[in-house]
């Protein structure tokens, strides 16, 4: 495998790039075809271009993809084209350029990029390749595991997921979780959550558990110190058995995540837990279902090659 310094001169060079873009979404409909123009603009040297009407097949395109051998793949889309993309790119000796076109774009924004297109282009065109870290799901049942970047959380979060209006979740973007958050929450109920953590047994009784490898949630940081390459996963309860310390929660959340610090209450750091709940949970996984617990839930370091600004904090 090349070096991050080897990978980077070869697409400066002019090396093969594909790009794959979910274009059933309202922003990667609308925005294909400029961020085609200004990639092209940008001399990126294509050798594959792959707009996805059908989301349900983005696992056969990035497979029809990567045997193009790109250096470069250059993914627009929200959180799921995101999971999809990891899942194939992780531990190869390709870059990953992100052009930032979900709702809450929260592992961009951990990855400090530009959430405009024109910025975001231009970070691929002059950016340099880190690598970050990403997280692996496993179960007791031997089941394939998942790969993930930003977060994987359960409870109350789950039932939003399934249950945002389309119609808010555009005409409000990233607001329409909390609001839906809102509506579901009378008929939320707390659970129980049993933490390995190091040797080290947690339990816990709360309505939101959430594993993050990545720094935001919901569009917000989760604390000043976090980041997809600290070699660390942040384990944290918004709120306790109560409703009301629920929504306290979420809005310190809201408020004072960019101030506070992930060697702080609530938080856990580790790079492995264990988890078991009662009753047992699904799982919302960057923006996708997930079977749920029990499960373990392992960091990953350096997993995924990404163009980011030549000013990142690479670890």
């Amino acid at each position: 495998m090349r070096s991050k310094a080897e990978l980077g001169a070869s697409i400066r060079a002019g090396g093969k790039a594909v790009l794959i873009v979910n274009t059933r979404s309202r922003r990667g409909r609308r925005e294909y075809t400029e961020a085609l123009r200004l990639l092209l603009a940008a001399r990126i040297g294509f050798v594959g271009l792959f707009p996805v009407t059908e989301p349900e097949k983005l696992a056969e395109v990035f497979a029809e993809a990567l045997e193009l051998e790109p250096d470069l793949v250059v993914v627009g889309g929200g959180d799921g084209t995101l999971k999809e993309a990891v899942k194939h790119l992780a531990h190869r000796d390709i870059a990953l350029g992100l052009l930032p076109l979900g709702t809450t774009n929260n592992f961009a924004r951990g990855l400090q990029l530009p959430l405009k297109l024109a910025g975001a282009v231009a970070v691929i065109a002059e950016g340099k390749v880190a690598d970050v870290d990403l997280a692996e799901i496993s179960h007791p049942d031997g089941s394939p595991p998942e790969i993930f970047a930003n977060m994987l959380s359960m409870g109350l979060s789950v039932q939003v997921a399934e249950n945002v209006p389309h119609l808010l979740k555009r005409y409000l973007g990233r607001n329409a979780y909390p609001l839906t958050a809102i509506a579901r929450l009378a008929l939320d109920r707390a659970f129980t959550a049993t933490l390995t953590v190091d040797g080290e047994v947690h339990t816990l009784e709360t309505h939101q558990l959430n594993i993050a490898n990545g720094s935001h949630h919901s569009g917000r940081p989760i604390a000043r110190d976090a980041s997809p390459d600290d070699r660390l996963l942040a384990v944290y309860p918004l709120g306790g058995a109560g409703r009301i310390r629920l929504l306290s929660a979420t809005a310190r959340h809201v408020l004072t995540g960019q101030f506070r610090t992930i060697t702080q209450p609530p938080f856990l750091t580790t790079g492995r837990v264990e988890i078991v709940t009662d009753p047992p949970m699904a799982a919302d996984v960057d923006g996708e279902l997930h079977p749920g617990t029990p499960m373990t839930v392992t960091l990953l370091p350096n997993a995924l090659r990404v163009i980011v600004k030549q000013d990142f904090p690479d670890t």
